[in-house]
């Protein structure tokens, strides 16, 4: 069975319009879709990072408050900017959230994606935290170096030499905790064909969203698809001996009600082309429907049929009761078209 989680940005507005008007309620009603989320039998619980936004930010305390509330969903993030991130402090979060999911027992559920950031409201974020590359370094290179910086972190590697006085010994520590499993649980957001490439080179997990920054002009689904077939042949050439995982999302609105129908019924169904961040980008359309519609639509979606998860982004700012609605039905009469 194909695995199917939900993909949240964690948007919030202080207007009567919205459900989730402040910071708080993005971050309570996120734990409690996830622990709704576990009970319907959805399989992951995955957030959107995004700063100086109205949205989720510092992912870890929502992570570990959803590991200790929960006992087998899966928790992650689609993706985390590495740009904002210091590696080992991040190393250190991110194993403390594992273990905490680990408390009905085995390896913890902490499924993490990276990515060296997208288009965002502010002008060079990541520099007003204190991180700017050195010169004749980009802000993509910084992102890459501060990824293999965390992975070795939490694969055990040492990161400061020890202070003799107190240890005894001048060999390097590791950060502490270590998780158990997690460094195979690191997933890398790619954009383009040759970022999947790279990621399979590197030994990471794919994760693919609903936009691509480049066109061929065939259907997206079919670009992802070309995407997903590179990485898995990149990943076998490496040599690496343990399967990946590869996730795709999608945005998935079935119209069961007229409430339904009265936010999603006009929802363009087609892919959209345009220039984002300078480069040729293709989005990834809707799939708007009856049920049994969007069904038969997905089982044709190459890209989808390719992977082992599928994230579906959901409408947080409806609320709790409204998405956990959207999420049964898509469990109950859209999952098997999946598998």
């Amino acid at each position: 069975m194909k695995k199917i989680g939900f993909l949240s940005f964690g948007h919030w507005h202080p207007s009567p319009q919205s459900g989730t008007r402040s910071g708080r309620d993005a971050l309570v009603q996120s734990i409690e879709l996830a622990v709704a989320g576990e009970e319907i039998g959805l399989d992951g619980a995955y957030f959107r990072v995004h700063h100086f936004a109205r949205q989720l930010a510092s992912p870890f305390p929502l992570l570990a408050a959803i590991g200790a509330r929960t006992n087998r969903i899966e928790i992650g993030t689609g993706v985390i900017d590495m740009r904002y991130e210091n590696p080992l402090y991040m190393a250190e979060d991110a194993a403390a959230a594992d273990l905490i999911s680990a408390h009905a027992g085995g390896e913890g559920r902490l499924q993490l994606g990276l990515s060296r950031g997208s288009p965002e409201t502010a002008l060079n974020g990541a520099h007003a935290f204190g991180f700017v590359p050195p010169e004749g370094r980009t802000d993509a290179d910084m992102a890459r170096a501060k990824t293999q910086l965390f992975r070795n972190a939490i694969d055990g590697a040492g990161a400061a030499p020890a202070d003799p006085k107190m240890t005894g010994s001048s060999g390097l520590l590791p950060i502490q905790p270590q998780a158990p499993g997690l460094a195979d649980r690191i997933w890398w957001g790619a954009g383009t064909r040759a970022t999947a490439v790279w990621a399979a080179e590197q030994g990471m997990n794919l994760m693919s969203s609903t936009l691509l920054t480049e066109d061929t002009g065939v259907p997206f689904d079919e670009l992802q698809a070309e995407q997903i077939a590179l990485y898995r042949e990149a990943w076998a050439k490496a040599g690496w001996e343990r399967e990946p995982r590869v996730s795709v999302s999608r945005s998935v609105l079935p119209i069961t009600t007229d409430e339904d129908r009265g936010y999603f019924g006009e929802r363009s169904e087609e892919d959209q082309v345009g220039i984002l961040d300078g480069a040729r980008s293709r989005f990834g359309r809707s799939y708007v429907g009856e049920p049994d519609r969007i069904a038969a639509e997905l089982a044709q979606d190459a890209a989808v049929q390719a992977a082992d998860t599928v994230l579906v982004t959901v409408p947080n700012q409806l609320g709790v009761a409204f998405n956990t609605r959207m999420l049964k039905t898509i469990v109950r009469d859209i999952r098997p078209a999946l598998s």
